[in-house]
């Protein structure tokens, strides 16, 4: 059994190393002293551990401290996941081992990955890509078309086959399912309840535009510049990250998403972080273009996919704003995000018009 003490600076109750140790020795990996442990930051809301043992490097995510009911599970998916996809040409983070048992690590799921050789371009970007604009232009079309091999996936020969509910009918339920969950904020004291224009025009528009013919397949669910890593040495995208909202839906909301989130000169931007501050970026259409150049899946719809993103994720940012009202979160953050809301159900509102 391990004798590891426990890093200096490190909350026990957030990740105990000396367990993290036994376990480690009872998968047959890297043995030693656990060394060198940091927080690694980012918009996640899990927690991310760098450290090193045995002459190795290793990264240990976990479900925030304050779990949500489901976080676990939404930990234990996306370790199946990656796990799924190691051996296809998604560039997804290396999983090493997962540790599905939550009594383990006094009531949290784990696992180990690889660290990512790359930057996050919504938190900056080195002076390579800073100064070339053709680097920058060409990080656009990589991230398309990682969506576009994410898309191509047989889900069942990966052995995803029931990792999604009901995948057939997932774009019949998608208006309804948020509209839901927009409802659920009036729960929040205080809040008026949501004051969005254009609502119920986007709503009947979706519903009576629709796509009838799709084919389900995997799904990030979050595909914006935040939530990916870039190589240092060039253009291309060395991993999509946090992929707690995927599942088996129709990968044409990524490319969706990636649209509705893409920098277009407006406040917006801020969804792409850093990346947006400068120019020389591939333009919506030539995303387009550079996806369906790696997919046979059809496109004509896909302005549907982009309206359906921001409706959604209009919807999941106005939640903040309105746990503000109820002292759930800061009044700050939750108008800013109120102000995404309205700029998403803008641009929403200029596709359909």
């Amino acid at each position: 059994m391990s004798t590891q003490q426990q890093p200096d600076g490190v909350d026990r109750e957030l990740v105990d190393f000396a367990v993290v140790a036994e376990w480690m020795d009872r998968q047959g990996l890297p043995g030693g002293r656990i060394e060198n442990v940091a927080p690694i930051g980012g918009g996640t809301q899990n927690v991310l551990m760098r450290f090193s043992r045995g002459g190795e490097e290793f990264v240990l995510r976990r479900p925030p401290r304050h779990q949500r009911p489901k976080s676990n599970e939404v930990l234990r998916r996306e370790a199946r996941l990656l796990a799924a996809l190691a051996d296809t040409n998604v560039p997804t983070p290396e999983l090493v081992a997962a540790c599905p048992d939550e009594a383990v690590l006094g009531g949290a799921v784990f696992y180990l990955m690889r660290p990512i050789d790359g930057f996050n371009p919504g938190v900056e970007l080195p002076e390579l890509h800073t100064g070339d604009a053709s680097i920058r232009y060409r990080m656009g079309l990589s991230a398309a078309k990682a969506l576009a091999d994410l898309g191509s996936v047989d889900y069942e020969a990966v052995g995803l086959g029931d990792y999604g509910n009901k995948p057939e009918s997932f774009l019949d339920r998608q208006v309804s399912r948020w509209l839901g969950e927009l409802e659920t904020y009036t729960r929040n004291e205080g809040y008026p309840g949501p004051d969005i224009p254009g609502i119920d025009a986007l709503t009947d528009w979706l519903e009576r535009n629709r796509p009838a013919d799709w084919r389900p397949g995997i799904m990030h669910g979050d595909c914006h510049m935040s939530n990916t890593m870039y190589r240092y040495d060039g253009p291309e995208l060395a991993a999509y990250v946090d992929w707690e909202m995927s599942t088996i839906g129709d990968p044409l909301l990524d490319l969706g998403w990636l649209l509705a989130t893409w920098p277009n000169g407006t406040a917006l931007d801020g969804l792409a972080g850093a990346y947006a501050a400068h120019g020389g970026l591939a333009t919506a259409e030539e995303l387009i273009a550079h996806y369906a150049a790696h997919s046979d899946r059809d496109l004509s719809a896909i302005d549907w996919y982009v309206v359906l993103a921001c409706f959604k994720l209009g919807i999941v940012l106005e939640g903040t704003h309105a746990r503000a009202f109820a002292g759930k979160a800061p009044k700050e953050v939750g108008d800013r995000l109120h102000e995404l809301t309205l700029l998403l159900f803008e641009r929403a509102r200029g596709l359909i018009a």
